[in-house]
């Protein structure tokens, strides 16, 4: 669990460090949804922070749904019970 844990944060720094400069001009960034990373891989209850992070970069999920390394994640069943229970509705893209 730890190990899940500390792959999506690897995943997610990464992420951020390759972005193209136009990218990080953005408001896009996947990092900043690290305090729902528990809710999202143990199916823990989200927290506030989780929601407000969700609600801040709810604009992107488009974005990060098309990208292969994160859609898995945005994609979950987890995911989209994180995103129900903060009341962020998930765009179609």
């Amino acid at each position: 669990m730890k190990a899940s844990f500390l792959f999506l944060c690897i995943v997610l720094s990464g992420l951020l460090l390759n972005q193209t400069p136009a990218a990080t001009a953005a408001t896009c960034d996947p990092s900043e949804l690290s305090p729902c990373a528990g809710a999202i891989l143990f199916s823990s209850p989200p927290s506030s922070a989780c929601c407000a992070k969700l609600k801040a970069q709810q604009p992107c999920f488009c974005q990060y749904a098309k990208n292969p390394s994160l859609s898995g994640y945005i994609n979950s069943p987890n995911s989209r019970k994180v995103v129900a229970a903060c009341g962020v509705s998930i765009p179609r893209c």
